[in-house]
């Protein structure tokens, strides 16, 4: 453990109070929730240099600060307001008025009705949308009612889905609701979507939502294919919770004791997580490279010049041979020895929701194996962020009890052992197999489109990519509006102070 002596109230001495000189004892003028926002951002947001509004100069006095903050009439503004590039840059920094939801929604608890589903449009002009759904999680209304992958739905309570109404249909607080089933007709074409179409039926099936846990393990088998033994996982998100890594490394020892000679991860639906459980899989596919760097870490340029003048070795995150968390004293609360493949080659499957701490695997691995990816285009964040709190220290403990507002802004960029990083667009796959919404397959079958293409690359019999002109538009998917869906995150358990002093 490399400790990194560094007091967080240093950092906040140095990119807040500076401000302004002649700070003193008078309250400040403005909205405590607003003071949080900006004193937060102002002191741990990667892309500080590049907004003005945070500069460390930017106000002299103390009225000049507080004219500012009155100046807006929700935290919601102003943090907007701090938020560099919006559309292209920082996609994904958000704030919200209730961190008790946040925690659950970390610890993967949320309601749910157990379908995940996507939303297509069949171009980019269509107002009309139509849902397919992705996968089904176990002892759930969707699994007890009977919904399967594959299936399509092209409207909610009976109202056809469009892209003014989707989301007061499907994401409204109500707790149930029924979606109208439609066939999805390719009109004998099935690599041609030009002519493709829904056509309505009269079923139906009513869904209703409850408190669920996912596990992110969906599916983990072994495939004994003549002279391989593929070992696939489809994981669906880096929990970052002790119970759930503790059976991902348990998954790998089954691989281990079943031989796999070859493996396939299945990463399409995979919005992201834990940097932790990446750090752990990455190194759980590999073995050989313990100690190497995997990724290192790039904070805004205050941050950056402190942890490299008093520990540079802690902004470096290595291939490992155990996973270890740490509570807020420093303390290792959890410990287990990984389990490794040592594989020189991994397959992974990839989308659109493919991001975060799913796309850190992969171009974390990519300078030290040869990694396949085969699918679609993933969706292009390599930055990590940290729930921080109105407290001293931004931590969770004494936070302030006048309000929940909590933010969630992207702190780090991860950068690979060769230096590539800013893949804004997203990891173009090796392979390209883009998933045929009126044919997706059934997930884990040797003749599912992605995984049969890593199958045919496995075996040598030729590459499967009678998928790759379905330019079917995708429009949305259930994950996106799951908060923190597509985030990387680092252990919310610590404090900033924490997580800079324990690496």
């Amino acid at each position: 453990m490399n400790v990194f002596k560094i007091s967080l109230l240093l950092i906040l001495t140095l990119s807040m109070t500076s401000c302004f000189e002649d700070r003193d004892d008078n309250a400040i003028a403005a909205s405590e929730i607003n003071d949080f926002v900006w004193k937060g951002m102002n002191a741990v947001y990667l892309y500080k240099d590049d907004v003005p509004d945070l500069a460390n100069d930017r106000f002299t006095t103390n009225e000049q600060y507080g004219n500012y903050l009155s100046g807006f009439t929700a935290p919601e503004n102003l943090f907007e307001s701090l938020i560099y590039q919006r559309a292209t840059v920082d996609r994904f920094s958000v704030i919200v008025d209730d961190y008790i939801a946040l925690e659950q929604q970390f610890n993967g608890i949320s309601t749910s009705n157990g379908m995940e589903f996507g939303l297509f449009r069949f171009n980019e002009t269509d107002t009309e949308l139509y849902g397919y759904v992705q996968y089904v999680m176990p002892n759930t209304s969707a699994e007890t009612q009977g919904v399967t992958r594959g299936d399509i739905f092209y409207g909610v309570d009976g109202v056809q889905l469009t892209v003014d109404n989707y989301i007061n249909l499907l994401f409204s607080s109500n707790s149930s609701y029924t979606i109208n089933i439609g066939n999805y007709d390719d009109n004998g074409t099935n690599d041609d979507p030009n002519d493709d179409s829904v056509l309505e039926t009269t079923n139906s099936i009513e869904l209703t939502k409850q408190p669920y846990t996912e596990n992110p393990i969906l599916i983990s088998n072994v495939l004994n294919l003549n002279a391989n033994t593929v070992g696939y996982l489809m994981y669906n998100g880096f929990t970052g919770t002790d119970a759930f890594d503790s059976q991902l490394n348990a998954v790998f020892a089954d691989f281990n004791a079943a031989g796999v000679t070859d493996l396939v991860i299945d990463l399409r639906y995979n919005g992201g997580g834990s940097v932790n459980t990446a750090i752990w899989l990455s190194s759980m596919i590999t073995g050989q490279f313990t100690g190497d760097l995997l990724v290192s870490e790039q904070w805004n340029s205050e941050l950056q010049a402190q942890i490299e003048n008093n520990n540079p070795q802690s902004l470096l995150n290595p291939f490992v041979d155990e996973m270890r968390k740490f509570n807020t004293d420093g303390d290792v609360v959890f410990q287990e020895s990984i389990n490794h493949l040592n594989l020189n080659k991994v397959y992974i499957l990839t989308t659109r929701g493919t991001a975060s701490a799913s796309e850190l695997v992969i171009n974390g691995l990519n300078p030290y194996i040869d990694v396949i990816q085969i699918g679609s285009t993933s969706r292009g964040k390599y930055q990590a962020s940290i729930t921080i709190y109105d407290s001293p220290n931004l931590g969770r403990a004494d936070a302030n009890p006048n309000h929940t507002y909590a933010m969630q802004p992207l702190i780090f960029k991860t950068v690979n052992s060769v230096g590539f990083t800013d893949f804004d667009s997203g990891l173009v796959p090796n392979i390209i197999v883009n998933e045929n919404f009126g044919n997706l397959g059934v997930l884990g079958s040797v003749d599912e489109p992605l995984l049969a293409a890593a199958i045919a690359d496995i075996e040598g019999t030729g590459r499967i990519s009678n998928q790759n002109n379905y330019d079917i538009k995708s429009f949305k998917s259930s994950k996106d509006f799951k908060q923190f869906s597509t985030d990387m995150y680092i252990d919310t358990n610590t404090t900033i102070l924490n997580r800079l002093e324990l690496k």
